[in-house]
């Protein structure tokens, strides 16, 4: 299963509006709360924190007001196409006085999402257990 190396921000301005990416690598799924109420603090004000994540099959999205299938599905779309897993993609957006539209808010979260995606490193997760191991001094 393929992954983000490490967690990373990218930022681009489309039309006056502001989109940054927050990329998240989750161990578990109860991260995934706080690493959204974190952005809400460290990015104030923003019109919108639209968010999708994948962990081990199990995958969620927000529009977070933005119109129904315009934010929350896109940045899901680019996680799946990616093959990506244990992975968040918050999209926080700053209005910048121009009406994207269906298509141009589609077209912003998934080249968003996905340049961001591109500026990170993906690897791959190998699967593995933890084990303890006994033994007294003498062996």
């Amino acid at each position: 299963m393929l992954c983000i190396k490490e967690n990373s921000i990218y930022e681009q301005v489309i039309n006056k509006s502001r989109f940054i990416t927050l990329l998240y690598k989750l161990d578990s799924i109860d991260e995934v709360s706080s690493y959204i109420e974190e952005a809400k603090i460290n990015y104030p004000g923003a019109t919108h924190y639209t968010y999708a994540y994948i962990f081990d099959g199990i995958s969620k999205m927000s529009d977070d007001g933005e119109p129904s299938k315009t934010a929350g599905s896109p940045i899901l779309n680019v996680l799946n196409m990616k093959g990506l897993n244990h992975i968040l993609c918050i999209v926080v957006r700053y209005f910048g006085g121009i009406k994207l539209g269906a298509g141009g808010l589609v077209r912003a979260y998934s080249s968003s999402c996905s340049q961001a995606i591109d500026a990170n490193q993906v690897i791959e997760l190998i699967e593995g257990y933890s084990i303890k191991i006994t033994s007294s001094y003498e062996d």
